[in-house]
Parts: structure tokens; C-alpha cells; sequence
């Protein structure tokens, strides 16, 4: 082919110097997302998860609620519709059994000892077994809630900033006014109408627990929508829906998933609190704020003039340790996904 047919049959296309086409396939869908490193494109959510697991204090949390976990799924069999899905029983008694009907040796509140290493609650029953197996209510009401409400806030907010004009006015109004009352005297309102249970709980916490996160969801998703890969989706025909789901919310999930991750300890001292108050689980319940209900009678008196101690301390120290570790959870995702780092200042600064 000679140089004047070369040059004819270029004609009418358009050369780009210094494209490589094979970067684009590394690099993620969402450009927000990615970061030049000296390997290629690297996703914010693999950078972030590189910087959760080198923070110590992340880790042990994660390591403390990961055991408070299967403690309380392993601590009795659990049952489906007469099915045993679960046949392994950690803790040593039912939460349920009053030990001195069955050992005339056991008496109402006994403290701890070889054989119940946390001792004995005021109606006879081993508070190990029970503290075990509360973990099951405080720890899952804490995750569903968390889960129904954040996922909740999401859309709501996220239409919300989306669409703006009146229906981010209306929207938002409504929300202000759930912010007008405080979260913890809904859930007492609601409670006292439905009265105590699992699912009454979840309801009392759920119904207006939304807010904080529509809210905060509304305030990213009005930056994400102005950014050049939305406008360009929008340009080439995208719909709303798919603008909104496949682009704008999943930028906006750092600032949720850290809310959220800092939220299950508060709605887990939440359902305690209203458990010491008598509105939450059934009396008898082996609900650590229940349990703690249960015995605040003693905490200035006990039986025979001693104070059993240990049927408050037990129960209040499990709230505290998996609350505290949900904090430190909580601030390492915080750290990991905060928009103001990088992974080039990382790397500067490990030369």
C-alpha cells in the first residue's frame, strides 16, 4: 500500500497519543471509586479494607463481637418448624431451668463458683447459661434493626436528594419532623401501645430509626449527582432508577456504612434501657437489659443484707463489651473509608 492510500485510508478517524485501552478494563465502573497506583487502578473499597484490617483496635473488635456471636448462636440448639438447625448447646443449663427445684444445694442467688462461674439469679437459674443465650436477643434486635433502617434511609434519602425541588421539601419536612422527638421516647410510645416482645422491638426501633440515615444519605447524594459520570449517564439516556441505584447510591455508602456500624451499639443500650424499665422483653427473658431489670431491687439491699453483685455486673459488663467494640468497629470503618485519604499518601508515607 503506498503513502498516499495510508494517508486516504485514515482519513475521517480520530487518533488519541498516550490512551491505553487496556487500563480502562482494570478500572472500576464508578470513577470515584478508583485510584491510580503504580500497579494500575486500585477500588476505594480494597484500599479501605486494606487500612480496616492493619487498625488493631478495629480488629479486636471485630474479633470480641465475632465471639459474643457465636456464643450466643452455639450457647443452646436452635429449632425451625420442629427441625434442629442448630444442635450444639455451649451453655451448661436451659435459661429457663430453676436449678434448686432439681439440686436442693443451689440456692437463689449463690455466687459464682466451679460449677456456675457467674453464679445464680434471684429466681434460681445459672446466669451464665442466660447470659449466653440473651446474646441472641440484644445482638440480633441490634443487627435486624440496623439492617431494616439503614436500608430504609438509603432509598428514602437517596430519591430524596436525587429528585430535589418539592419532593426533597416534602421529604425532608418529614424528617424534621421525626427529628423533633426524641428516638428513645418513640420507641417508648410504641412499645407501651404494642407492649414488650422481640418483633415489638424491632418495630419500636425501626419505624422512625430511618431518619438519621435519610438524612445524612440526602447531604451525599446532593454532591454525588453533580459529578461527570452522573451527568454522563444521564446524557446518554440512563433512567432515573438506574442513575440513582447504580450510580449515585453506591458512592454514597461510606458515610452510611460507618453510621450504621456505630448505630448497633446504641440500639443495643436502647432495647436494654427499655428492658430495665419493664417495656421491653417478657419478665423472665434472658435479655441482658431484662436480667438487669430483674435485679435492681438488690442493688442498694440484697437478700440476708449481702448485695449479689454479680446478677447486675454480668449482664451490664456483657452491654459494655460489645457495645465498646462496636464503637471501636465503628471508628475503624470511619478511618478506613474516610473520602480525605489516600492511597498515595499511604504510600508516601511507607518510603
Amino acid at each position: 500500500m503506498t503513502d498516499t492510500q495510508n494517508i486516504s485510508a485514515g482519513r475521517g478517524r480520530i487518533q488519541i497519543t498516550g490512551f491505553d485501552p487496556e487500563r480502562v478494563t482494570e478500572r472500576e465502573p464508578l470513577s470515584d471509586w478508583t485510584e491510580e497506583t503504580g500497579t494500575g487502578t486500585q477500588s476505594r473499597w480494597k484500599r479501605g479494607f486494606k487500612r480496616f484490617v492493619r487498625n488493631r483496635s478495629a480488629m479486636i473488635g471485630v474479633i470480641v463481637v465475632s465471639i459474643m456471636s457465636l456464643l450466643a448462636i452455639f450457647s443452646r440448639p436452635i429449632e425451625f418448624f420442629g427441625f434442629v438447625v442448630q444442635p450444639f448447646a455451649i451453655a451448661p443449663y436451659d435459661p429457663t431451668t430453676i436449678l434448686y427445684l432439681q439440686d436442693p444445694t443451689v440456692n437463689v442467688y449463690d455466687p459464682p463458683s466451679s460449677a456456675h462461674p457467674m453464679g445464680i439469679d434471684g429466681s434460681g437459674r445459672d446466669l451464665f447459661s442466660r447470659i449466653l443465650y440473651g446474646g441472641r436477643y440484644s445482638l440480633s434486635i441490634g443487627f435486624v434493626v440496623v439492617g431494616l433502617t439503614a436500608s430504609v434511609g438509603l432509598v428514602y434519602g437517596g430519591i430524596s436528594g436525587y429528585y430535589g425541588g418539592w419532593v426533597d421539601e416534602l421529604m425532608m419536612r418529614i424528617v424534621d419532623t421525626i427529628y423533633a422527638f426524641p428516638g428513645i421516647v418513640l420507641a417508648l410510645i410504641i412499645v407501651a401501645i404494642l407492649g414488650g416482645g422481640y418483633w415489638q422491638l424491632v418495630l419500636a426501633f425501626s419505624l422512625f430509626g430511618w431518619n438519621g440515615y435519610a438524612r445524612l444519605v440526602r447531604g451525599e447524594v446532593l454532591k454525588i449527582k453533580q459529578n461527570e459520570y452522573v451527568l454522563a449517564a444521564k446524557a446518554l439516556g440512563a433512567r432515573d432508577r438506574s442513575v440513582i441505584f447504580k450510580h449515585i447510591l453506591p458512592n454514597a455508602m461510606p458515610p452510611l456504612l460507618v453510621l450504621a456500624s456505630l448505630s448497633i451499639g446504641t440500639v443495643v443500650i436502647g432495647v436494654a434501657a427499655l428492658g430495665f424499665l419493664g417495656l421491653g422483653m417478657p419478665p423472665g427473658t434472658a435479655e441482658w437489659g431484662t436480667m438487669l431489670d430483674a435485679t435492681r431491687e438488690t442493688l442498694i439491699q440484697g437478700p440476708d443484707g449481702q448485695i449479689p453483685w454479680w446478677a447486675t455486673i454480668y449482664p451490664g459488663m456483657a452491654i459494655f463489651i460489645f457495645v465498646m467494640s462496636m464503637n471501636m468497629i465503628g471508628d475503624g470503618v470511619n478511618d478506613a473509608l474516610d473520602a480525605q485519604e489516600t492511597g498515595a499518601g499511604e504510600q508516601a508515607g511507607g518510603v
